[in-house]
């Protein structure tokens, strides 16, 4: 009896396991002239700078930002009403220029490290979260630009929402935003 309740406890284990693995982390997609960004509906392929994709859990296709700037922020939107399965970024010392980033240099957002405050705008025009997978890269770009590197979950509100954080004196960080 008590050996056909652990078999049975093992099978309903490996079932569950395999079952998160199918629910896991998607893989980033490569950037293709047709993805338009989420806030702005404009071809992200079309402006210079890092771009970003971000996965909701239970949609096919992923939401495509011009900045990535605008990325953190879709992170603090309250109307938000989809779990993040994946956030990507572009890492840009692996870009092929500011200019035309390319479409296959992403990193996990996650584990990225962001240069803001430096002398570079996203590709909208506003300040940016320059994303790199290294800190050999992102003290290389500060070097370069100007900036400061900090976590994504140090990205200040403020600086990602400006005319939110002049309203409000807001510069709280990104802490349990995920």
């Amino acid at each position: 009896m008590i050996r056909m309740l652990l078999i049975a406890a093992l099978a309903l284990g490996l079932t569950a396991c395999k079952e998160d693995q199918a629910a896991g982390k998607p893989d980033p997609v490569a950037l293709t002239d047709e993805a338009l960004g989420h806030y702005c509906q404009m071809i992200v392929a079309d402006h210079a700078g890092p771009k970003a994709q971000i996965h909701l859990r239970g949609y096919e296709h992923p939401i495509w930002f011009g900045q990535v700037s605008d990325a953190i922020a879709y992170l603090h939107d309250p109307e938000r009403d989809a779990e993040i399965a994946a956030f990507y970024v572009t890492d840009m010392a692996r870009a092929e220029s500011w200019a035309v980033p390319g479409d296959k240099a992403w990193t996990d957002a996650d584990s990225a490290l962001f240069v803001i405050d430096s002398a570079r705008k996203g590709g909208m025009g506003m300040p940016e979260a320059v994303p790199f997978a290294t800190r050999a890269g992102a003290e290389a770009f500060v070097a370069e630009a100007g900036g400061r590197i900090v976590a994504l979950k140090e990205v200040p509100e403020s600086y990602v929402h400006p005319d939110m954080g002049a309203e409000k004196g807001n510069t709280s960080s990104m802490e349990g935003m995920n």
